[in-house]
This record gives structure tokens, sequence and C-alpha cells, in this order.
């Protein structure tokens, strides 16, 4: 009894070992696959210690300093066994000045901006990109989010762009974003995306795209132009006006608003890049699985 009692222990340790190399293998996998992805400007597999700079792997190290406060490292996450956890107010951040190739613009210029998140599901979370709601009247070019319920994107990922940086007239905030038909789930690790070809915004999760009807906008009813409300389809989301070159600087797990930065990321990060261009549909379910 004692030798089958052993044996068993064996096993089941032995099968927990193997499975970690087998995990351990396919991360390794995932971060050799996006290195060699076509367009890649930057990648960060948030590994490095509280108190130290996050460094890009790309083209450039697009060193992510700490503000308002230190973020822990987790020994957790889906691509370098880390992830950096936010929620205590601090973000790192990239000055305007020395963004380079992350600042991504132009009339038919595409971008794609790709995390591993999990995200505790309490309230909209930015995650990273050139995003300032108010600095000059606004400064916002690209940006992903979890969860902007003000206009349709309750608890989904949303991708941000604008072309002037200020709120979409003559609504008082940008409405100008995609928001994924599936939801976000709370506490579990996700992969999130949204791509923008010049024309088009598409959100992602788990590298799925999935359509979503025309729909009546909340609270844009009564506005100039719109008596009866905005209709449209968040995913994807027609925008052929392009992004411009604003001058934010990059930031990720908040966004600087009117009352001071806000929109924090609650959760963990594991894996945050950047791409010139939009990734294709098979390309995110690669990366994504």
């Amino acid at each position: 009894m004692r030798t089958n009692q052993n044996l068993f222990i064996f096993v089941l340790i032995w099968s927990g070992v193997l499975l970690g190399q087998i995990q351990k293998l396919g991360a390794q996998n995932k971060t050799e696959q996006l290195k060699s992805s076509k367009g890649l400007v930057a990648f960060w597999d948030f590994k490095e210690e509280a108190g130290q700079a996050r460094q890009a792997w790309g083209r450039g190290t697009f060193s992510l300093v700490e503000m308002d406060g230190t973020i822990p490292r987790r020994n957790e996450g889906p691509l370098s066994g880390y992830s950096a956890q936010f929620g205590s107010g601090a973000y790192l951040s990239l000055p305007s000045a020395q963004t380079g190739a992350l600042n991504i613009y132009g009339p038919k210029q595409g971008v794609t901006v790709l995390a591993w998140v999990k995200w505790t599901g309490e309230q909209t979370g930015f995650v990273g990109g050139l995003w300032n709601e108010y600095q000059d009247g606004g400064k916002r070019q690209y940006g992903l989010f979890v969860s902007l319920p003000h206009y349709n994107g309750k608890n989904q990922v949303c991708g941000h762009i604008s072309l002037t940086g200020k709120p979409t007239p003559p609504f008082p905030y940008s409405i100008d974003y995609s928001a994924s038909k599936q939801e976000v789930p709370a506490n579990q690790w996700v992969c999130i995306a949204f791509t923008y070809d010049g024309r088009y915004m598409k959100s992602y999760v788990n590298g799925v795209f999935e359509a979503r009807k025309p729909e009546l906008i909340e609270h844009t009813k009564g506005f100039e132009g719109y008596p009866n409300g905005l209709i449209q389809s968040k995913n994807p989301y027609y925008f052929p006006a392009g992004m411009g070159n604003n001058g934010s600087d990059f930031t990720v797990g908040a966004v600087l608003l009117k009352r001071g930065m806000g929109n924090f990321f609650k959760g963990q990060i594991g894996g945050l890049a950047i791409f010139d261009r939009a990734l294709g549909k098979k390309e995110l379910q690669r990366l994504a699985r």
C-alpha cells in the first residue's frame, strides 16, 4: 500500500514538473514569435523588479520609469514568468521626447496594441499607449483600455484612436474607440488587443474578433445633430481620419485626466507589445494561444 502511495505522489510531482516545463517552453516560443513579428516596435515582458525601469525589446529599450510610487513584480506571468502589479496609484511613463518609434501617426498609418493582463474587474483601466486627455486640451493618439462604459464599452476591450487629440465634436469626450463584443473576465489571464488599419479599429479577446451590430450609443442624445442619439457599430469602429502627432507621453497603467492621473489599471500586466501596423486575425490568434 505504501509503495502505491509513494508511486502516486511521484507521478503527481512529475506531472507538475512536466506541465511547468511545457508552459515555460510555450511562453518562450510565444516570446520568440513576438520578437520575430513584422512591424514590432516594442515588447515589454515586465521581468524587472520593483524600482527598476522596465526595458523593451524592439527598436529601442524604451525605458518605462515608475511614477507616483513603486510597482511590485509578481512571480507569475504568461511570458517571462513575471508580471507587474498595478493598483496602488503608481504607473509607468516614458516622456514624449523619448518615444521615438512609439510615436506612430499619419493619415493611413496602422497600429496594434497587444497585452496579456489579469484585470481585477473593478473599474476602467488604461493598459498602454500615447494618451493624454487633459494637457493642452488633449493629446490623445492611441491607447488600449479595459472597460470604457460611457460609450458602450463596459467591461470590454477598447481601442482608442484620435486625430486631433481633443474630444469628438459635439460630445464632451472622445467617442472614437472600438469595443469588443466579448467581456474581459476578471482575475484571469487574458490576451487583449486592438488594431487600426487607417480606416477601422477592431478589438480582440484572446485573438478572437466578434463583430457588433449598429447600436444606439449611450450618452449621445440631445447633442447638436443627434437629437435622438448616435447609432454606430463599436466593433469594427469606422474611423478614416487617421492618427495625429499629438505629443503625449507613453504611459502604462494610467492616463492624465483633468483631475490628475486616473483610469488606473488594477491587476497584473504580464506583457505589452506595440506594432506600427494592423496585425491580421491569424497573427493575433497565433500570438494569443
